[in-house]
């Protein structure tokens, strides 16, 4: 049985590239510079789109619950009709900006 060493992940590191918002291949130019193995790189970049991805995910789910919402409120406010002259605008209007939001949200997540 082989024994392999594990590299680390400096969090911090991979953060300060997620802020500068670099791209992999200059995070992989780096990395080689610093003299790092392929494996070791290749873990780094993984856990950097990994990070990455995680972000917009939760802006995402951010989004849809919010669409979520206003759909809701939509919805109450259609039924209930408490300013008879802003129904169609509340019907209509707050409604398609539910789901315009709800639709960037998906894209964030499904992205």
């Amino acid at each position: 049985m082989s024994y392999m060493p594990t590299a680390t992940i400096d969090a911090a590191t991979i953060q300060q590239w997620i802020a500068a918002k670099l791209e992999p291949k200059t995070i992989e130019e780096e990395l080689v510079s610093k003299g790092m193995d392929a494996p070791t790189i290749s873990t780094h970049l993984k856990e950097y789109r990994r990070l990455k991805n995680a972000k917009r995910q939760f802006r995402g789910f951010v989004c849809m619950a919010i669409g979520a919402f206003l759909g809701f409120i939509s919805c109450a406010l259609s039924i209930l009709n408490p300013i008879p002259e802003l129904y169609n605008l509340i019907l209509f209007g707050l409604t398609s900006i539910s789901i315009l939001v709800i639709c960037l949200g998906l894209y964030m997540v499904f992205e």
